[in-house]
């Protein structure tokens, strides 16, 4: 009896860590990239929503999360290495996960996640880190659309992957930061 509580309470501290791991918007997962989810796969991971898809909008049919949050790539990134952190990250979240992302409606074999500096797990789709505009308050809102901050443009994407880079009618393409990069 004595042995099967002490594996009860081993078990709940594991669970317990795990947890607070995953709360925390970590990666509880290596940090090597990985391939596309496996057919069927659409696991919400913590951090992220786990899964992607499109919205019609008035960009387009664009990449937005599972929750219907615009997802947009930084030209500045390199490949799928991104360099956005600090004050960047805050403005524009980078989707992260601990998880294989899905893909609903999208092609499965473009989604991936990469590595980043801070040791969380970025989703990725055709090769573009993807990231939220923190002044994006509903799903489908793209006021990031176009913005030059932190040293590069910002686009939300296409289903193919390709951004758009077209402005929404009536947005402007400032943002935190506007052209000065701060």
């Amino acid at each position: 009896m004595h042995r099967a509580a002490t594996l009860a309470v081993a078990a709940t501290a594991v669970a317990a860590f795990a947890a607070g791991c995953t709360s925390s918007g970590g990666s509880g997962s290596s940090p090597s990239p990985t391939g596309p989810p496996p057919a069927g796969s659409s696991t919400p991971a913590a951090g992220g929503s786990g899964t992607l898809q499109t919205r019609d909008t008035s960009l387009g049919k664009i990449l937005v999360d599972g929750s219907g949050r615009t997802l947009y790539l930084f030209e500045a990134d390199t490949g799928a290495t991104s360099h956005c952190y600090g004050g960047c990250a805050q403005a524009w979240p980078p989707d992260t996960t601990t998880g294989r992302p899905g893909a609903h409606g999208l092609d499965a074999s473009l989604v991936a996640t990469t590595p980043r500096d801070d040791h969380t797990t970025q989703v990725t789709y055709a090769g573009h880190p993807l990231y939220r505009f923190a002044e994006d308050t509903r799903p489908g809102d793209t006021a990031g659309q176009g913005s030059t901050a932190y040293g590069g443009a910002w686009y939300v994407l296409g289903a193919d992957g390709s951004p758009i880079t077209g402005a929404a009618p009536g947005s402007s393409t400032g943002g935190p930061g506007g052209g000065n990069g701060y």
